[in-house]
């Protein structure tokens, strides 16, 4: 007879978990132990869902059956978030391109599925966000990542796109950036689009953090081109991070494709939080207020981390992180986050994460939380800092 047989995990599923969830992990089990816990490690808004979304929502539940939808979204949704593209933008979207999907972490998969075959080579900023990394790699494809550190200025370029090994499949580009907060300017974003369409290179937008930024309003790839794949959410600037939201606006060689992948993966967004995210485009005052309180945290930790010691910070010119070079105090900032949380209470999340070449260096701090908290967290990882 044969070696029985041993059950193990899929080679697909061995990818790299996400360490700021252990850290979040970490400091939740502190606080339930009844220990002070300052949590900048999670990238969520303190605020919650709008009021208004949250009265859709009581509605929804007395007045809906809430059961199946169409796999691409109720058309009212995909008509709404349409019309606020177009408010944004100044764009004209057909409703049809617009795909609603479980979360923007089911609209990646969705894209990257549609987009990819396993094999091809798609290019990636470092740092970036982990999930794109992952998630690719668990499809098969080879990730090229490229640095965009400092030396960069933090940003993707058309220039450094063409000093790539080879020309990818596909290109992965955020601005505003995850863990980093640089953004594109209009300019260099149309010449990274023009590049992508030169090179028959299919990009994928991440504006997630579209609403979220300092130094004016964030460009749309689609503004270029209607070749990219644009993924957004209503988890940042919508501050509806639990109710699994998101949406695709796809182009039109891979609608058909995309309408496969979701009626057999998730059969239809959650119809609940569907029906409540109407009620979204009714709220940018109480959101832009959100968003005012992101800038004084931001003007607040931009200030006061020189002082405490960490000088060298990334742009932060959207989203709501701080990224922050360590290096003075540790060389393995996966160690050292878990120490500083041990230590005084602050939950920080390790740059490793988000570049495993270099983020051995950088830890990231989210500035979404009460700014009471941003303050007592700055003053206990600065009295942490002074003893190092």
């Amino acid at each position: 007879m044969g070696n029985p047989w041993s059950p193990s995990s899929s080679v697909r599923s061995r990818v790299a978990p996400f360490y700021v969830m252990q850290v979040y992990g970490a400091a939740e089990l502190r606080r339930a132990q009844g220990q002070a816990v300052f949590n900048l490690a999670a990238g969520q808004p303190a605020s919650g869902a709008p009021s208004a979304v949250l009265q859709a929502a009581g509605r929804a539940l007395t007045e809906s059956r809430l059961g199946y939808t169409t796999a691409l979204g109720i058309p009212e949704l995909r008509e709404a978030i349409a019309a606020h593209i177009g408010r944004w933008y100044g764009i004209d979207v057909p409703s049809r391109n617009v795909v609603v999907t479980t979360g923007s972490s089911g609209g990646f998969l969705i894209s990257f599925l549609a987009g990819f075959d396993a094999g091809d080579a798609v290019a990636m900023a470092r740092p970036g966000y982990p999930a794109y990394r992952n998630i690719l790699t668990s499809l098969g494809c080879r990730v090229l990542e490229f640095d965009c550190g400092p030396q960069q200025g933090f940003v993707p370029t058309a220039a450094g796109l063409s000093r790539l090994s080879e020309v990818p499949s596909g290109l992965i580009v955020a601005s505003p950036a995850n863990p980093t907060g640089s953004m594109l300017s209009p300019l260099q974003f149309q010449e990274i689009t023009e590049w992508c369409d030169r090179h028959g290179v299919r990009l994928v937008s991440d504006e997630l953090y579209h609403g979220i930024s300092y130094s004016g309003p964030a460009s749309t790839a689609w503004a270029s081109s209607r070749t990219p794949i644009v993924v957004n959410s209503f988890s940042k600037y919508f501050s509806m991070t639990g109710w699994r939201l998101g949406w695709l606006i796809v182009p039109d060689d891979l609608l058909d494709a995309v309408e496969r992948l979701a009626g057999n993966f998730t059969i239809c967004p959650p119809a609940l939080s569907q029906l409540a995210a109407l009620a979204a485009f009714d709220s940018y005052a109480e959101l832009d207020a959100n968003v005012a309180r992101y800038s004084d945290n931001r003007d607040l930790l931009l200030k006061a981390l020189p002082e405490i010691g960490l000088p060298n910070l990334a742009p932060a010119d959207g989203a709501f992180y701080i990224y922050a070079d360590v290096s003075d105090y540790t060389d393995d900032s996966h160690s050292w986050v878990h120490t500083v949380l041990a230590d005084t209470g602050v939950a920080l999340a390790p740059g490793i994460d988000f570049d495993p070449v270099n983020g051995h260096r950088f830890a990231r701090l989210s500035f979404a939380g009460p700014t009471e908290d941003i303050e007592q967290a700055l003053a206990a990882l600065g009295g942490y800092l002074r003893l190092a």
